[in-house]
């Protein structure tokens, strides 16, 4: 039978539950697919869930259940995992904002989606009709409810469009990439993917022998995501109780460039939301102000244990997990900015590298990474002069966040990351044919 989330509040205090938590999902997607410069697939995806959080003799138990499921017996299973954990204290929130909006986004056709992806192909295949391109577009609605046993009653529906491009060039042995992808709410202009896309095939158009030692580099906005992730895992609370951050101490002094300042815009871009994934209002909060570490983000048991208001940062990723610290729209501003984006910032080198994808991504809280660059760009006497191959940089995230001697203007979002390009004073560059 279909599951009423009122119905297992019910049950869960006629079995004796001390407290109950009902996290329901619906999600619909129309992804559309290219390959090889056609449209190649369509599908249709729905998707409805619950994640059931209860408390018996105060030890949590949670279960999770996809379509219909008889509801007595989704109880009964939460109440069997819970004789599996120790103890611990009940948090459940009793209220939330009372005013914020019930839809988010608009919802995007699929012929228009198909129209999007076929004027992107069309657009680069007009430069370079050898290309081979494939596109995703994908239209996604989520409704979300959280209802608990205090009387938490809360719920919203997020509707996003995702659009990305990827092109392959093949010369000789020499074979490219290129990706680019973008999110929005409602429309999304399928010539800014493209143009995109085209501005880094023109660079690449010739290779060029790349920088050795200790180089400038240019970090893309996409190509940032490398360094700010490690950003985002430091300032988690989870990291504090575990004492795995290294900035354990460092509440209210410099921890990266006084250039920066980090900080979370909730109510603003693709990925804004009125509430967490416990029903705690979210807020804009600066985590980093012109270097200096302002504090750690958690869930409501992360913020309790570690003294500090809850901040509105417990997300579950997906039904079957326990809310844990996550953070909501980053924003990397800068306090002093060279006008434009990458073109601007590699006209101020003399000798310089561009990366703007990276092979894998190995940096974990240590900072400390070794990546090969997937598309890299040489910069000589302020121009583009080609790609690099073959290029592996070198360093520690942390020591190249305090190096940072530029900042472009123009910002982009990456995922939910909204980040400019940037200027690095130097990191050990090696390649093959050095």
């Amino acid at each position: 039978m279909t599951i009423e989330p009122e119905q297992l509040l019910d049950l869960a205090h006629k079995l004796g539950c001390e407290a109950a938590e009902v996290y329901a999902s619906r999600s619909v997607s129309r992804p559309v697919f290219f390959e090889a410069n056609r449209l190649k697939q369509l599908e249709s995806i729905d998707s409805e869930g619950v994640g059931l959080r209860i408390w018996k003799d105060r030890r949590v138990g949670l279960v999770t259940a996809y379509g219909e499921v008889e509801p007595k017996d989704l109880v009964e299973q939460a109440i069997a995992l819970s004789a599996l954990n120790e103890p611990e204290e009940i948090l459940l929130r009793n209220s939330t904002i009372a005013d914020y909006p019930q839809i988010y986004g608009q919802e995007v056709s699929v012929e228009q989606m198909i129209d999007w992806g076929k004027t992107a192909i069309t657009e680069v295949l007009a430069h370079y009709p050898e290309a081979i391109c494939g596109a995703d577009w994908e239209c996604s609605e989520e409704s979300v409810s959280i209802i608990n046993s205090k009387g938490l009653d809360c719920g919203y529906t997020d509707i996003t469009v995702d659009g990305s491009l990827n092109v392959e060039l093949t010369r000789g042995d020499d074979f490219l990439n290129v990706w680019y992808a973008q999110s929005e709410r409602g429309n999304l202009n399928p010539q800014v993917i493209a143009q995109k896309v085209l501005q880094s095939l023109h660079w690449a158009k010739k290779n060029a022998k790349a920088p050795s030692g200790k180089v400038p580099v240019i970090f893309t906005g996409k190509a940032a995501d490398l360094l700010w992730g490690v950003v985002a895992i430091a300032m988690s609370g989870r990291q504090v109780q575990q004492k795995a951050t290294p900035w354990l101490e460092k509440v209210g002094q410099p921890v990266i460039s006084p250039i920066f300042t980090v900080s979370q815009h909730p109510n603003f871009g693709v990925y804004s939301a009125p509430f967490d994934d416990e029903g705690t209002p979210t807020k804009e909060i600066t985590w980093i102000d012109r270097g200096i570490l302002q504090g750690f983000y958690g869930d409501m048991r992360t913020c309790k244990e570690l003294g500090i208001a809850a901040t509105g940062n417990g997300f579950r990723g997906d039904l079957g997990n326990y809310p844990s610290p996550g953070l909501c729209n980053l924003e990397i501003a800068a306090s002093e900015t060279i006008q434009g984006d990458v073109l601007e910032l590699a006209a101020t080198l003399k000798d310089g590298l561009i990366v703007d994808q990276v092979l894998g991504d190995d940096t974990d809280l240590s900072g400390d990474f070794s990546i090969n660059v997937d598309l890299g760009y040489r910069v000589k006497n302020g121009k583009i002069i080609g790609r690099v191959k073959d290029t592996m940089l070198t360093g520690k995230v942390y020591t190249v966040l305090n190096q940072v001697t530029a900042v472009a203007s123009d910002r982009h979002w990456h995922g939910s990351l909204y980040v400019p390009a940037m200027l690095v004073e130097g990191i050990s560059i090696t390649s093959r044919d050095s």
